[in-house]
């Protein structure tokens, strides 16, 4: 080989070694990357107040896919799509969560690399088109009136070491950064809702009716075991008599009952069919479809033939100081774990085994009038414009009747407008509670009497 070659053999072999330098040199990331260090993700996102609907996307890993959450405001209502539009008690969580979006900043950059999204978990959660079961991320969409999107962006891992800090991803760009957050993205049920059920107040509580029967599903009899009817008399629980003679009242347990019902929460909603709580007042003429009592059945509730409602487990009536009677009747039980008990998503899943029993609940309510009987009209007006001074003895009686009317009035109505609030949160819904939520409520008289001590 001539001098020349050799220089020509080298030289190529040279320019080939440069090319795979600089092929398989770690890559520099170029300085443009960090330009918007600091920056808001969200610029044009400054009133937390104008946010109408949250949506949290989530990849559920154990059914290969994304799992929706959203709680939005319809014609002024808040309510949660994916469970049946239940009313969610909304605007302030969801009005301190944009606040916490807002708030966001592109604080450190990490890297702008598509091989580096599953190690960070920033892919989109709803990318079908992506192969890889791991890395998913939570999307998280805020939009304001007529869905003008506010905020879209996806959480990934925690930054190792840093525990406040998340990386953060838009989902139109590959720049994934190191963001401190401070933002619940709780996509849980119940914390989106109102958790107190009976909305009611201990003191309020003045009779309590626990009616221990039970229903044989094969041919619909009734077995009635016991009914034990609870009266508070000047502050104190007495029984109706009927106690054996060597058991007497457990005041204890009464007033832990009636803790229990103040703190009686739900884990789930089902929709009645409509106009199901209408139907049942017609049930006795017949009022009532075939699909109507097939759902009341499968959820353990059945009408007799005068159309009473009875439960497959029995039920409880609560009065209160105001006039208001709750009757929570007891159904079948409900097996399963999350959204498959909160919302039902999946009702082949609701089968007759598996972990996490529930109780299925039904609430009605009355407002009994009868128990606030009209006081006696004054028998003229003729007090009115007069002075204490000019009044005769006829005219402060009738003053004074007119006074006590009016209380009379106001009470009523007040019953009556707590009941009709009552009937729009009842109406509509079989509720699922927890099974020691159920095991405190659903007490018989063994349970809320002892022994009498020697």
């Amino acid at each position: 080989m001539s001098e020349t070659q050799k220089t020509v053999t080298f030289g190529v072999g040279a320019v080939i070694l440069a090319v795979l330098a600089l092929a398989t040199a770690p890559r520099l990331v170029s300085p443009d990357a960090f330009l918007d260090r600091g920056e808001p993700f969200f610029p044009e996102f400054t009133d937390p107040n104008i946010a109408r609907t949250l949506s949290v996307l989530e990849f559920d890993g154990e059914t290969a896919s994304a799992k929706p959450f959203q709680v939005t405001n319809q014609n002024g209502l808040w309510t949660i799509p994916s469970h049946h539009n239940y009313p969610a008690d909304g605007a302030d969580r969801l009005a301190q969560t944009a606040a916490g979006v807002i708030g966001i900043t592109r604080d450190d950059f990490r890297s702008d690399n598509l091989a580096d999204h599953e190690a960070l978990g920033v892919l989109d959660p709803s990318d079908a088109a992506a192969t890889s079961l791991r890395g998913r991320g939570t999307r998280v969409t805020l939009r304001g009136d007529n869905e003008v999107t506010l905020a879209d962006f996806i959480v990934g891992n925690q930054v190792e070491d840093r525990p406040t800090f998340r990386f953060v991803r838009l989902p139109d760009q590959k720049r994934v950064y190191a963001v401190r957050m401070d933002i619940d993205l709780s996509t849980n049920f119940s914390d989106w809702i109102e958790k107190d059920l009976l909305l009611i107040e201990q003191d309020s509580v003045d009779q309590l009716a626990l009616y221990d029967y039970a229903i044989d599903e094969r041919t619909l009899s009734i077995n009635d075991r016991d009914t034990v009817t609870l009266n508070k008399v000047e502050g104190a629980w007495t029984d109706d008599g009927r106690t054996s003679g060597n058991r007497e009242l457990d005041s204890t347990k009464v007033s832990g009952l009636v803790s229990a019902l103040d703190g009686l929460s739900i884990v789930g909603v089902r929709p009645k069919p409509d106009g199901l709580s209408s139907s049942l007042r017609r049930a006795a003429e017949g009022g009532i479809t075939r699909a109507e009592v097939v759902s009341l059945q499968s959820r353990g509730y059945y009408l007799t033939r005068d159309g009473d409602l009875r439960s497959n487990e029995g039920e409880l009536r609560v009065r209160t100081t105001e006039g208001i009677l709750y009757t929570l009747r007891f159904g079948e039980v409900l097996y399963g774990t999350g959204s498959v008990i909160t919302a039902g998503v999946d009702p082949s899943s609701e089968a007759d085994s598996g972990p996490g029993e529930n109780r299925y609940l039904f609430i009605t309510a009355e407002f009994e009038r009868d128990r606030f009987p009209e006081p006696p009209l004054p028998l003229n007006m003729d007090f009115e414009g007069k002075g204490d001074e000019d009044l005769s003895d006829d005219d402060r009686a009738n003053r004074n009747r007119h006074e006590i009317h009016n209380e009379w009035a106001a009470q009523v109505l007040a019953g009556e407008e707590r009941l009709i609030e009552l009937n729009n949160r009842f109406g509509p819904w079989y509720y699922v509670i927890s099974s020691e939520s159920f095991e405190n409520v659903r007490l018989t008289r063994e349970d809320v009497t002892k022994e009498k001590a020697n």
